[in-house]
């Protein structure tokens, strides 16, 4: 269970001896969500970060007029969660749910400052994650701002490659900011 999560780790070149792995693993619990089941609700605090072992999360909000906007896609190897709601110790803007039977390592905030402390590596490993989440963050923002639906689609299947086979077009769409019409036009566009 906790193979994908090291491997994740040494990705980012961050080597743990065996000693540090028994640590790591020591401070994550399981959890098993079944599909549709919440990880966290749009009010409540964010009082865990989970690592993805299985399965398919969306991270979305949903606006006054009941329309709902995915910020991110989860899959296997990502790590999910709300970054400020679990820092700052405020309720979440985003509800977090499963689109399939997902598993997940969690580790909670007092676990993750008791790591860095016996385990200093994984301040490197956290702060890598976190620089990659606020540039894609970034690149996000502008591709909304400067490109076009199709490139903005494009792009899309690249970072999440095999996911239309696992989301629907109504959240593709929602993902892209557009309407599924859209979208179907979008992909219509690019086939010929």
């Amino acid at each position: 269970m906790f193979d994908l999560l090291i491997r994740n780790i040494l990705k980012r070149n961050i080597h743990l001896t065996p000693d540090e792995i028994k640590i790591l693993q020591s401070k994550f619990t399981y959890k098993h969500f079944r599909k549709h089941q919440y990880i966290l609700q749009q009010g409540e605090l964010s009082r865990v970060e989970s690592f993805i072992v299985n399965g398919l999360t969306r991270t979305y909000e949903v606006d006054e007029k009941g329309q709902e906007h995915i910020l991110q896609f989860g899959m296997e190897d990502w790590w999910i969660g709300d970054m400020y709601s679990f820092l700052s110790g405020k309720p979440s803007a985003f509800n977090i749910d499963c689109l399939e039977d997902t598993e997940v390592l969690q580790i909670t905030k007092s676990n993750l400052e008791q790591l860095y402390g016996e385990v200093p590596k994984m301040n490197q490993y956290f702060r890598l994650l976190l620089e990659k989440a606020l540039i894609s963050t970034n690149q996000r923002i502008i591709a909304s701002l400067r490109k076009t639906a199709a490139e903005r689609y494009l792009e899309f299947l690249e970072k999440y490659p095999f996911i239309n086979q696992r989301v629907s077009n109504h959240q593709i769409a929602s993902f892209l900011g557009i309407t599924p019409q859209s979208l179907s036009r979008v992909r219509k566009d690019l086939s010929r």
